[in-house]
């Protein structure tokens, strides 16, 4: 017996990728067809995922320490996690994003500030104070060569952008550029200019949608053949439908999308090839040559404020110029639990159909 599976991934930048193709559902499948079908991850989420972290960090080519801040004991020989979701025990939780500090014999300090594209109010506001103990922010921002980063609430209509403020109204949060002022005096751009960004990728034959369809693809191809165990894969269709149909819908698709980012180096790691890749690999180049640079002018407190898709690389690269490890701190980006959702019940899994057995 065959099944037809339908692939759809569709942005608002208008282009769109529809396959539709037979496949046999016994290849060796170790479950069967209805245990199976259970379980595959939602391609809408892995879409969603790009778009936040990992596409986010290559948006918008244009035209506090306080309650919410939570330090850790984190050991040396520790890799750390750059977004975590910390689960509340009583069907919410919260996603976390890391700052991580480290210090050279010289005693510079630079500190990876991992970003949410999309976040809470209070995760923006958190930073915006914590940015201005820095000596230098140096930020993630694809624009044209010289053009000045864009005003609070710039409309843009780049397709990541979209994406994200579409994530913006359906999670109920607020949007990174929204939120942030870019025009400080100590904020210096630390990115690959629009058309350098572009002749690297033309030269390589990558491109944004191309790395959303391999991300997912991967992700699928793991779960089909049991080689992956992560949170990610626990995921199913079904629970992206009760999410949809709950009456606190933001809170629940939030919930499903932040326990998805656990295991977000994993998955980061995955699309670079032996080569590395214009997104993550040329892009973090060119930020760590920021962080030489304003070195060398005598800085000695960096912050540098990209991507968590790109921080595992970010930190070897930190670590290869004599750097090390000296804290970590937590900040609340969003917050599901339930006094934050003014205690509306969790979603209910719906009944599963009867699959026909192949």
């Amino acid at each position: 017996m065959a099944g037809k599976l339908l692939l759809m991934c569709k942005a608002q930048s208008g282009w769109s990728a529809i396959d539709s193709v037979n496949r046999p559902l016994t290849m060796g499948f170790v479950q069967p067809y209805r245990e199976r079908s259970m379980r595959i991850q939602s391609y809408f989420f892995h879409l969603m995922m790009c778009g936040t972290v990992l596409m986010g960090t290559a948006a918008t080519a244009i035209a506090e320490p306080g309650a919410a801040t939570r330090p850790s004991n984190l050991t040396a020989e520790q890799t750390p996690q750059f977004l975590k979701f910390v689960d509340d025990g009583h069907g919410g939780g919260k996603l976390e994003a890391a700052i991580v500090t480290y210090r050279n014999r010289q005693g510079v300090t630079v500190h990876l500030v991992s970003a949410l594209h999309v976040a809470e109010p209070s995760f923006y506001a958190g930073l915006e104070k914590t940015f201005k103990t820095y000596d230098v922010l140096l930020y993630e921002m694809i624009k044209p060569k010289g053009a000045p980063p864009p005003q609070p609430g710039q409309k843009s209509t780049s397709t990541v952008s979209m994406i994200q403020r579409f994530l913006k109204d359906t999670l109920k949060l607020d949007f990174q550029l929204d939120d942030i002022d870019y025009s400080q005096s100590n904020f210096v751009n630390a990115d690959l200019d629009y058309e350098t960004f572009s002749k690297l990728q033309s030269e390589r034959g990558e491109s944004i949608v191309g790395i959303m369809i391999q991300s997912m693809l991967r992700e699928w191809t793991k779960e089909m053949t049991g080689e992956d165990n992560s949170k990610a894969s626990q995921m199913t269709l079904f629970d992206l439908l009760a999410a949809l149909k709950a009456p606190d819908r933001p809170r629940q698709l939030k919930l499903l999308m932040a326990k998805q980012f656990d295991d977000i180096e994993d998955q980061m790691s995955g699309l670079t090839g032996p080569n590395g890749s214009v997104i993550i690999t040329e892009r973090n180049k060119a930020a760590i040559a920021a962080v030489k640079q304003q070195i060398e002018e005598g800085k000695k407190n960096i912050g540098l404020f990209y991507g968590a898709g790109h921080m595992r690389d970010m930190e070897e690269r930190l670590l290869a110029l004599g750097f090390h490890r000296t804290g970590i701190q937590w900040r609340v980006g969003w917050d599901m639990t339930e006094k934050a959702a003014s205690a509306t019940a969790p979603a209910t899994r719906p009944s599963l159909p009867d699959f026909p057995m192949p």
